[in-house]
């Protein structure tokens, strides 16, 4: 059995969970924040057995958009620095780990 931890936009959070409940997979989501990019994220965890690991990320893949956003630069304490003007950054839909597990219970 394999732990898939996804940390979603929570712009794709919604189709996200539609998905995969729809195909069976159940999940536990804790709400979270990066340090970088805005507009907030979600953490999801899915217990998977490790012949549909791939099934999952093909549904990830399917229901998270990769974009461009226009974020404004790391504080610096440097004079005349170009780190406060905005650049384009691409903001990923969804980052995921695979842990695998020694141990399962329902309690």
């Amino acid at each position: 059995m394999k732990l898939v931890i996804a940390i979603v936009s929570n712009k794709d959070l919604p189709k996200v969970l539609a998905s995969t409940s729809a195909e069976g997979f159940f999940a536990t989501k804790i709400s979270t924040a990066g340090q970088f990019l805005e507009g907030g994220h979600t953490t999801v965890l899915f217990g998977v057995d490790d012949c549909k690991v791939e099934n999952l990320f093909d549904i990830l893949q399917n229901n998270i958009t990769k974009r461009i956003v226009r974020q404004t630069g790391v504080e610096s304490t440097l004079e005349g620095s170009l780190l406060k003007k905005p650049v384009d950054v691409e903001e990923y839909g969804a980052v995921a780990f695979v842990v695998n597990v020694d141990d399962f219970r329902k309690l």
